[in-house]
C-alpha cells in the first residue's frame, strides 16, 4: 500500500502540523485551561471529525483537479511551503495569548467548525497525504487510521498544556518562547516541503 519511507513522511508531516499552534489547538488548550483535561476531551472527537470532513473534500477535489491540471500538486506544494514560511516569520514575530479562563469555554460545534475551516486541513490533504491515499479505499482508511492514531495524543498534549497553564505548573514558560520554537519547526518543515519539489 505505502512504503516504509512513505508512511515515516506521512507520520512525520502530520505530527509537525499538529503541534504547530493554530486556531484548532488554542481553542484545546482554552478549553483545558478553563475547564480541565476530563471535561475537555469529548472536543477531540470534534477536532478529529473536523479533519476527517475536510482532509477528504479537499483530497479528493485535489485528485480529479490534478488529472486536468497535472501541474497542481507541485504548484500547491510550493505554495504550501511559502505560507508555512510565512506562517513560521508570523509565529517568530508575535505570540499567540490563551483566552483567560474567565471566558466561556468553547463547545464541540465551535471546535468542530474551527477545524473543518483551518487551512491545515488544505495542507495535509495537498501536501503531507500521498495522493494514493484518496485514489483508493484501503489506501485511504489506512492514511486516516494514522493520522488518527497521531492526532489523539497531540490533542490530549494540547489540552494538559492548557490545563497546566490554569494551575500554574507552567509559569515558567512564555507565549514568546513556545511561539518562537513552534516557527523554528515550521521553518524547517517548510525547507523539506521546498527540497521534496525540487528534488
Amino acid at each position: 500500500m505505502f512504503s516504509a519511507s512513505a508512511i515515516a513522511l506521512l507520520a512525520a508531516g502530520i505530527v509537525v502540523v499538529l503541534i504547530t499552534p493554530g486556531p484548532t489547538n488554542t481553542l484545546l488548550a482554552s478549553a483545558g485551561l478553563r475547564q480541565g483535561m476530563r471535561r475537555s476531551l469529548p472536543l477531540i472527537a470534534a477536532e478529529l471529525g473536523g479533519y476527517l470532513v475536510s482532509i477528504s473534500v479537499w483530497g479528493r477535489f485535489l485528485v480529479q483537479a490534478a488529472q486536468a491540471l497535472p501541474w497542481l500538486p507541485s504548484t500547491l506544494r510550493v505554495a504550501a511551503g511559502v505560507y508555512i514560511a510565512y506562517l513560521a516569520v508570523a509565529m517568530w514575530r508575535a505570540a499567540v495569548a490563551l483566552p483567560d479562563s474567565t471566558q466561556r469555554a468553547s463547545g464541540m460545534r465551535t471546535l468542530f467548525v474551527a477545524t473543518l475551516l483551518n487551512p491545515k486541513g488544505l495542507l495535509f490533504a495537498g501536501t503531507i497525504f500521498p495522493a494514493a491515499a484518496f485514489a483508493s479505499l484501503p489506501a485511504y482508511v489506512f492514511a486516516m487510521l494514522i493520522f488518527a492514531c497521531l492526532l489523539v495524543p497531540i490533542a490530549l498534549a494540547w489540552i494538559a498544556f492548557g490545563a497546566a497553564l490554569g494551575s500554574g505548573k507552567l509559569a515558567w514558560l512564555s507565549p514568546v518562547t513556545m511561539q518562537r520554537g513552534a516557527s523554528i519547526v515550521l521553518g524547517a518543515f517548510s525547507l523539506s516541503l521546498a527540497w521534496n519539489v525540487l528534488h
